[in-house]
């Protein structure tokens, strides 16, 4: 099955790339940072990145923004709430929470690739309260119940 997203440029982002892969099998669009001037991350220190664009996507799904392994592998720099959930409804400039995990400053340029952007289906998912829940082998173990 196929969606179209709509991308719209916002002022700021008009000389940068919008979201691409960056290969045939990407699962990811890589996001560009719109920044006028460059953004020094110190060690610890995070930053609201924005990518120059908005999107309309269609209800059934969202957009999760997550790291690049390049830069958190090699300057510790990586997204919070990751990942992060841009739902179909909002309408305003795509921003990538970034924070330095590294131990050195790290320069954000504008252009430079910052985050990813994966786009999921999301199913309808109705809740139902219920007195019980169903016993399974595993029950209610949780956070290391199977060893390290």
């Amino acid at each position: 099955m196929s969606y179209t997203v709509q991308i719209k440029r916002l002022p700021g982002g008009e000389d940068l790339p919008l979201p691409q892969k960056m290969s045939e099998w990407a699962a990811g669009f890589d996001l560009y940072a719109a920044v006028s001037e460059p953004v020094v991350l110190q060690p610890g220190e995070r930053q609201l990145i924005p990518t120059g664009f908005a999107m309309a996507m269609p209800p059934e799904l969202e957009a999760q923004i997550r790291p690049r392994s390049g830069l958190a592998y090699k300057h510790g720099i990586t997204c919070l709430n990751t990942p992060g959930t841009i739902d179909a409804d909002y309408r305003g400039e795509v921003k990538v929470l970034l924070i330095n995990l590294g131990q050195e400053s790290f320069e954000i340029q504008r252009g430079e690739r910052i985050a990813q952007m994966v786009i999921q289906v999301i199913p309808k998912v109705e809740l139902t309260q219920v007195e019980e829940l169903s016993d399974t082998v595993r029950g209610a173990g949780g956070f290391g119940h199977t060893g390290k």
